[in-house]
């Protein structure tokens, strides 16, 4: 019988199930080669806690590994239905949250920063901490960069989808929800989803994404639908992967949408941001600084959230269980 545990948690409605133990370290010299160490060799032990029966078809994860960076404190890989990210913000935030509030990495008050190898590059949390509790993350992330404005791709059976692509740790293709005739609400989600999967198909079936730096990175991660706010100043809702929609805003995006607003002209350096999710939940983000990547203009954006934890698991995997490396329905 084969035995992980983890420590769940939810960052704005989005869950992530981090790996405690029973996960074996992945090979590599870099932190890329240990993300390809995990998709050749490790990939049952992914399939087996994400999907079901332990997991669903939303669930989401990470497995902390010994970083390469040399400013790193720990590298971690995210998982999710399909395979495995480059980055994730709402997994930085559930992360940190994760390893201060159950003692896996040394805490100071009022906080504490903690520096992660991932691998779209180094991410830097800082964590607010009271009476015990990170009462709220925020992390520095990678170089955000627009890659194209003002595209047009045919969709089948949608017909013409006007978007734009934008990096901030992943790639996404930021396209209006109302010009699709779709609200940013939860009885929204299963067209949401169906229409998200359906233009990111298309775009990749058409176009070539490629990352300046680093080739691994040069593919098309989601689709994010932008619509009016409630709570905030603008809300999204990501359809990633294998057609998964995140319940939280979305760190990543939100990177990636600072970048697209900075180019613009419409958010400076400086100026802060709140991002609502489809459950109202919301993110802060913030443009710390303008810079470079290779021919692109960038920004090094900032975002903050907060995670609540959720469950401690003990899952086993029993070696005559014909399931036992999981299955999806959808």
């Amino acid at each position: 019988m084969h035995v992980v545990t983890t420590l769940d948690c939810h960052v704005a409605g989005e869950p992530l199930r981090v790996v405690t133990s029973g996960f074996p370290e992945p090979a590599g010299s870099t932190i890329l080669d240990k993300r390809r160490h995990c998709r050749t060799h490790l990939d049952h032990l992914r399939t087996a806690l994400v999907w079901e029966p332990r997991g669903h078809h939303e669930m989401y994860g990470c497995l902390l590994v010994a970083p390469v960076h040399p400013q790193a404190d720990t590298g971690v890989l995210f998982f999710h239905n399909e395979g495995y990210s480059t980055m994730c913000g709402h997994g930085i935030i559930g992360l940190t949250t994760v390893m201060l509030e159950q003692g896996l990495f040394p805490t100071s008050v009022p906080t504490t920063t903690i520096r992660f190898d991932t691998p779209s590059g180094l991410v830097t949390a800082q964590a607010s901490i009271d009476k015990g509790r990170v009462r709220s993350v925020s992390f520095l992330n990678v170089p955000s960069f627009v890659l194209a404005m003002k595209q047009t791709i045919q969709v089948p059976d949608i017909g013409p989808v006007d978007y734009d692509v934008a990096f901030g740790g992943a790639f996404y293709a930021f396209c209006r929800a109302e010009a699709l005739g779709l609200a940013l609400e939860p009885e929204h989600a299963p067209r949401l989803q169906a229409l998200g999967l359906a233009i990111k198909q298309a775009i990749m079936a058409e176009r070539t994404i490629s990352h300046p730096a680093e080739p691994e990175l040069g593919y098309l991660y989601g689709t994010i639908f932008v619509g009016p706010s409630q709570r905030g100043d603008l809300r999204q809702t990501c359809i990633f992967a294998n057609g998964a929609l995140d319940r939280s805003p979305t760190g990543t995006g939100v990177s990636a949408h600072l970048a697209l607003l900075h180019a613009r002209g419409n958010v400076g350096v400086g100026q802060a941001l709140r991002f609502e999710s489809i459950l109202g939940t919301v993110f802060g983000g913030t443009i710390v600084e303008e810079t470079q990547l290779g021919p692109y203009p960038a920004i090094v954006p900032e975002v903050e959230g907060r995670a609540w934890l959720t469950g401690r698991h003990e899952f086993m995997i029993d070696p005559d269980d014909p399931l036992k490396e999981g299955f999806l329905l959808i």
